[in-house]
This record gives structure tokens, C-alpha cells and sequence, in this order.
């Protein structure tokens, strides 16, 4: 391999392997830090907690708060439904919609194409907390489960633009004569899309759907102003209800987020590798 020379006439050597080590384990511990500290503070006792020093490891881990967490009156187990339902429904959603309109404004050039994408891309500077007072006469008579379809359809909504802008960037890439060499041999152009140009812009689909799921199973606003119904609330909104006027459980309130963290991983670990292929794509030729 040809060594590449810098412009002071040095030589530019790689990186040693213990410098890239020392960095990936800094970076580790950086991001991961404030989860480990939230896993161990939910093993600690409420006085634990609010102890001045702080104790920084509990004297007695206490697993048991998990049970305790699982059998309150919070209940994170409908809790954990409500969330999974509508981040679920609001990516599913999403996919319906986004993948379509993607398609057709990466393949065909029609008037005014360039403001629609720019006007798409301008949405995303709305968030449900700017539109809360018209969110909830919108959808105040919204009552039992119905205010789930609801929060799909919100969160749908706000996804939606750059669901349209990424995926519209990974259907471009992909060369037209492609698609008319499968138009000639007799496929529609549904066809075609589903079955010829699907498969080539799957990292460009598994990046909108971690960015949407994501989205909507952490989004507040919406639901807190929109669900009254203690059993119908999502994460988001039931785990703040550990911290009471005068008794403060900051041990649960770790303890649920935790355990709202886990559907996330789980996610991450299956998509793993087609993320990373979505987010290098078209970074090197």
C-alpha cells in the first residue's frame, strides 16, 4: 500500500491499536456512565439515595425493587403496553405512508418537487409541545383506547417528514435503470418498488424505523396532556408519578426507567448492523 505523505514531507502513520482501544473504552464510559448510574441507584433504598455525602453504592442492593415497582399502583406493565402499542402503531404508520411517497419523489421529477422536500424537511421544527393547546381540542373527545389510535396518529405525524426525506435519499441512490430494466420484464411499478428496490434501500428503512420508534416511545407532551386514564398512560407519563408531594421514590422512578429502556436495547441488538449500514451509506464509493 502506498504511504501517504503529509505536507510537511512526514510520513502519516495509523493510529496505534492501544490509542483506538484507550478512545472506544473513554467513549464507552462516557455514554454509558449515566445508565450505570440509574441501574445502581435503583438497587439503593429511598434514604440511600438522599444521603448527604452521597452514598455512591447501596449497602444491600435491593432486586426486590423491581418486584415492588411490578406490583404498585403505578402498574408499568400497562404502563409498558400502552408505550409498545403506540410507538408500534406510529412506526408501522409511518413505513405505510413514508415509503410510497419516498419512492415516487426519488423517481419522479414533477413541479415544485424541491419546495415539497423543502417544506417536508421544515416540519420537523414543529414538536407537540408548540401545538399542545390545538393537540388537545383536536382530540379531547378521544376517550378509553381510542386516545392510543391518537397518539399514533401524533406521533405518526411528526415522524413522518424525515421518515419521507431519508428514505427519499436511499431510493436516489439507487440507479434508475434498475427499475426500468424490471418495468420492461413486465413488472408493475408497485412491483417494482416492493420487490426490486425494497431490498436495496433496507438500511435507509431500518434507519427510519429506529428514528420513529425511538421518537415515539420517549414522546411526553402528547401523551401527558392528552391521556387522563391512570391505565391507558405510557411510560413517559406514568413514571413521574413516583415523585409525590412529599414522599419522593427516586429508587422506582430509576427502577421503571430501566425497565423502559430494555425494549429499546432488545431493538437495537436485532438492527444493529443494518443501522450502522444506514447511517455509513454513501460515505464512501
Amino acid at each position: 500500500m502506498a504511504r501517504t505523505r503529509s505536507v510537511r514531507g512526514g510520513i502519516n502513520k495509523p493510529p496505534s491499536p492501544w490509542v483506538i482501544a484507550l478512545g472506544s473504552i473513554a467513549i464507552v464510559v462516557f455514554f454509558g456512565f449515566p445508565y450505570a448510574l440509574m441501574f445502581i441507584s435503583s438497587l439503593k433504598t429511598r434514604l440511600e439515595i438522599t444521603n448527604i455525602p452521597p452514598d455512591y453504592f447501596p449497602a444491600a442492593p435491593r432486586f426486590d425493587n423491581y418486584l415492588t415497582v411490578w406490583a404498585s399502583e403505578v402498574d408499568p406493565a400497562s404502563s409498558l403496553l400502552a408505550t409498545a402499542v403506540i410507538a408500534l402503531g406510529a412506526t408501522l404508520l409511518v413505513l405505510l405512508v413514508a415509503t410510497p411517497a419516498a419512492y415516487y419523489v426519488a423517481r419522479f421529477r414533477f413541479p415544485g418537487r424541491m419546495v415539497f422536500l423543502l417544506l417536508v424537511l421544515c416540519t420537523q421544527m414543529l414538536q407537540p409541545t408548540v401545538l399542545a393547546v390545538g393537540l388537545f381540542q383536536e382530540f379531547k373527545g378521544w376517550q378509553g383506547y381510542a386516545v392510543w389510535a391518537a397518539l399514533i396518529l401524533i406521533n405518526a405525524a411528526f415522524n413522518l417528514s424525515f421518515a419521507i426525506w431519508i428514505m427519499q435519499a436511499f431510493f436516489a441512490s439507487v440507479p434508475k435503470e434498475i427499475d426500468e430494466a424490471a418495468l420492461i420484464d413486465g413488472l408493475g411499478r408497485l412491483q417494482t418498488m416492493f420487490r426490486i428496490s425494497l431490498p436495496l434501500v433496507w438500511p435507509g428503512i431500518v434507519t427510519a424505523i429506529v428514528f420513529v420508534f425511538v421518537n415515539s416511545w420517549n414522546e411526553f407532551s402528547a401523551a401527558f396532556i392528552l391521556v387522563q386514564q391512570t391505565n391507558l398512560q405510557p411510560l413517559t407519563v406514568s413514571m413521574p408519578r413516583f415523585l409525590g408531594l412529599y414522599i419522593k421514590d427516586w429508587q422506582y422512578l430509576f427502577t421503571v426507567a430501566m425497565i423502559a429502556i430494555v425494549p429499546v436495547v432488545i431493538l437495537f441488538s436485532f438492527i444493529e448492523r443494518r443501522l450502522i449500514g444506514g447511517l455509513t451509506a454513501g460515505s464512501v464509493k
